[in-house]
C-alpha cells in the first residue's frame, strides 16, 4: 500500500489507558491504515519521531466553540484550541446553540444571543432549521470535527418563548417534534441548561419526555446540573441520572464541580475559613488530601456506571470558572436581553431589586422559583468570588485581576454598584472569573483532584467564544496542562490515563464512531508531542504559538499544527453526525 504519510517509531499511546508501543503508523485518505513496521512501504511523506508520544487528537467534550463557527473570525477564535491538540469539539452544549431558529419566538431567542454572547448574532445567521444550520456551516467549511447537541433551552423558547411557566402538553409537543427534527438532521444527542434562563424554568417531566425521543435515535443526554451548591449537587445529579435511568439513554454530567453553601450565618463562617486557609497554603502550602467534597457523589456514580447504567462526567482542570458577569443576576432581570438588563441595572430603583434579590435569595431546590436559582454565587460566595477577567475599554484595563470587593472599596461604593457601573461603562461586556478565593489558586485546583482523577470523567474547556476580551487560559492549555501537570508532574495518575480522559473516554460517552483512538480504520486525528516538555509554564502561553510539547497536529490525516506553523483551512466534510 502506498500510504499519504507515515509517522515512525513514535511512542503511540492509543487511547486506551495502556502503555505506549513504538511503531509507524500509516495513513492513507484520512484514516490510519496500519501499524507496526512500515520501513519498506512507500508515502508520500514520512515524519520520523522517535523519543516523541503520538496519541488520538484531544475531544473537546464540554465546549461553546460552536458558537463561533458561523461567524467571520471563525479561525481566529479557534486556532489556540488547534495549537493545543484539539481535533473534535462537541457542541451545542448547557441548552445553548445557534439553532434552530424560532419562527415563533426568534426576537426573544436573538436577545438571548445578544446577552450570551455580547454581540448581536442575527447579521450573521443565514438558517432556520438544525438541519441547515448544519449544512450551512459546513458548506461554509469548518476547522475542527464538529458534533452538535440539541439544545433545550432553545428548543423551549421555539415553543414557549420567556415563560416561566412549566411546559403543558402543547408546548411539549411542540418541543418533542423540534427534537425529532434536530435528531434527524444529525444530532447527537440533546443539552440542557437548568441553571440558566429558560432551562430552570423545566421540571423533570418535561425532560423525561424529551429523553424518551433521544432513546429513538441512540442519543446522548447531557446536563449543565440544577445545582452544584453542596446543598443540591447530589438532587441535581440523580435528576439526570434518574431521567437516564427511566429512558434508557446515556447521559453526560457536565462540568462537574462543588460550590459550598450552608445558610447563613454558618454560611458566612464557611466562606471565613476557606479564604484563611488558602491564605496560609499560599505562605506555606500543606498537603491537600483527595477532594472529599464530591468523593461520595462520584461513589454513587461508579456504582451504578459498574451496574451497566451509561453515566457520563466531564470537569476542568482549573481553580476558577469563568462566564459572563450577567450569569450571577436573577434569570428575570435578563428579561429583555442585552436591553433590558441594561436598563434595568441603570434604574437605582430596578438595580436596588435585583440587588435585594442577590443578597435575599435562598438557592432552594429545585431552584425554579424567581430568587431561588442555584447560580446566585454573590450570595453564596460573597461579592469578591467574581474578579475582572476582560473589559474592551482601556480605561478599565486596570480593574482586570480585582474583585468587585476590591474595586467598591477603591471607588467607594457597594461591590454591586461597582459591578453595575463597570457593566454600564463597558456596554455589557465584561468576562469575570468565579472562584471562592482567587483565579490561579493552587489550594483549590489541588482539591479537585478527586473528581479529574476519577476514571468516569472526562476533561473540558467550557470554552465561550465572546469575541471580546481575554479568553481563560484553558483555551491556549486545557489538555497539555493536565497531561504535564497532573501525570508528569504532580504524579496523580499515569500518562496513558491521561490520554484516554483527552481521548476515548469523551469519544464513549458521546458515541463518537472511530475517533479517540489510534486504531486501523479511526480517522488520523492525532497528537505528535513531547511528554517531557508538554504543558510547562502552559498558563503562560500565547495565543499566536503552540503551547510548549506540542509538535504536529493532524485532522483527518492533515497536518494542521508543525510548531508555531498553523494551517487554518476551513473545510467541507468535518460535520459529525449521528
Amino acid at each position: 500500500m502506498h500510504f499519504d504519510l507515515v509517522i515512525e517509531q513514535p511512542s503511540v499511546f492509543n487511547g486506551s489507558g495502556t502503555r505506549a508501543v513504538i511503531q509507524d503508523v500509516g495513513v492513507k485518505d484520512g484514516k490510519i491504515q496500519a501499524l507496526g513496521n512500515l520501513a519498506e512501504a512507500e508515502a508520500g511523506e514520512r515524519i520520523y519521531a522517535r523519543d516523541m508520544g503520538l496519541c488520538p487528537g484531544f475531544i473537546d467534550v464540554h465546549t461553546h466553540a460552536d458558537m463561533a463557527l458561523h461567524r467571520p473570525e471563525q479561525v481566529e477564535v479557534l486556532a489556540p484550541l488547534v495549537r493545543q491538540g484539539i481535533t473534535t469539539i462537541v457542541g451545542g452544549n448547557c441548552g445553548a446553540g445557534m439553532g434552530p431558529i424560532s419562527d415563533r419566538n426568534a426576537d426573544f431567542q436573538y436577545k438571548f444571543y445578544e446577552i450570551f454572547l455580547g454581540k448581536d448574532q442575527q447579521p450573521y445567521i443565514t438558517w432556520q432549521g438544525f438541519g441547515e444550520m448544519l449544512e450551512s456551516l459546513e458548506a461554509g467549511g469548518l476547522l475542527v470535527n464538529t458534533a452538535m447537541l440539541a439544545p433545550h433551552g432553545i428548543l423551549r423558547m421555539h415553543a414557549m418563548g420567556d415563560s416561566v411557566e412549566t411546559a403543558g402538553p402543547d408546548d411539549l409537543a411542540v418541543m418533542i417534534q423540534s427534537l425529532r427534527e434536530c435528531l434527524e438532521a444529525g444530532a447527537v444527542g440533546m443539552s440542557t441548561g437548568l441553571q440558566y434562563f429558560p432551562g430552570l424554568c423545566s421540571d423533570s417531566r418535561e425532560l423525561l419526555e424529551l429523553a424518551k425521543v433521544l432513546a429513538e435515535y441512540d442519543g446522548v443526554f447531557t446536563s449543565h446540573l440544577r445545582s452544584y451548591n453542596s446543598n443540591g449537587l447530589q438532587n441535581a445529579m440523580d435528576e439526570i441520572m434518574d431521567i437516564g435511568r427511566e429512558a434508557e439513554i446515556p447521559v453526560q454530567l457536565s462540568h462537574l464541580f462543588w460550590v459550598p453553601y450552608m445558610f447563613e450565618p454558618l454560611n458566612t463562617i464557611m466562606k471565613a475559613f476557606v479564604k484563611a486557609a488558602s491564605r496560609l497554603y499560599k505562605i506555606h502550602p500543606f498537603p491537600i488530601p483527595l477532594d472529599s467534597s464530591t468523593k461520595s457523589h462520584m461513589a454513587k456514580v461508579a456504582r451504578l456506571v459498574d451496574k451497566g447504567q451509561p453515566i457520563g462526567v466531564d470537569a476542568m482542570p482549573t481553580s476558577a470558572g469563568f462566564t459572563h458577569l450577567f450569569a450571577f443576576f436573577p434569570p428575570w432581570s435578563l428579561e429583555g436581553g442585552l436591553h433590558g438588563v441594561m436598563k434595568r441595572i441603570a434604574d437605582p430603583k430596578d438595580r436596588l431589586r435585583i440587588r435585594k434579590s442577590i443578597e435575599n435569595g435562598k438557592p432552594v431546590w429545585p431552584h425554579r422559583g424567581p430568587d431561588s436559582w442555584s447560580m446566585n454565587l454573590f450570595k453564596i460566595m460573597g461579592w469578591d468570588c467574581a474578579s475582572v477577567m476582560s473589559v474592551t475599554s482601556e480605561k478599565n484595563q486596570k480593574y482586570i485581576g480585582m474583585n468587585f470587593g476590591e474595586i467598591g472599596k477603591a471607588q467607594g461604593k457597594h461591590p454591586f454598584d461597582a459591578a453595575c457601573d463597570l457593566a454600564l461603562e463597558e456596554n455589557g461586556r465584561v468576562l469575570i472569573f468565579e472562584t471562592p478565593t482567587y483565579p490561579g489558586d493552587p489550594m483549590v485546583e489541588l482539591s479537585l483532584q478527586g473528581t479529574l482523577m476519577d476514571p468516569n470523567v472526562s476533561i473540558g474547556t467550557d470554552y465561550i467564544p465572546l469575541g471580546f476580551g481575554k479568553p481563560s487560559h484553558l483555551t491556549y492549555d486545557c489538555f497539555p496542562k493536565f497531561l504535564g501537570q497532573y501525570a508528569r508532574d504532580w504524579k496523580l495518575l499515569a500518562l496513558p490515563e491521561a490520554i484516554r480522559k483527552c481521548t476515548e473516554l469523551p469519544a464513549s460517552q458521546i458515541n463518537l464512531p472511530n475517533r479517540g483512538n489510534i486504531a486501523e480504520g479511526y480517522y488520523a486525528d492525532m497528537v505528535l508531542f513531547d511528554p517531557e516538555t508538554i504543558g510547562s509554564n502552559s498558563t503562560a502561553q500565547d495565543p499566536a504559538h503552540s503551547p510548549k510539547g506540542i509538535h504536529m497536529v493532524f485532522i483527518n490525516g492533515r497536518k494542521v499544527v508543525d510548531g508555531d506553523d498553523f494551517s487554518p483551512d476551513p473545510l467541507p466534510g468535518m460535520m459529525i453526525r449521528r
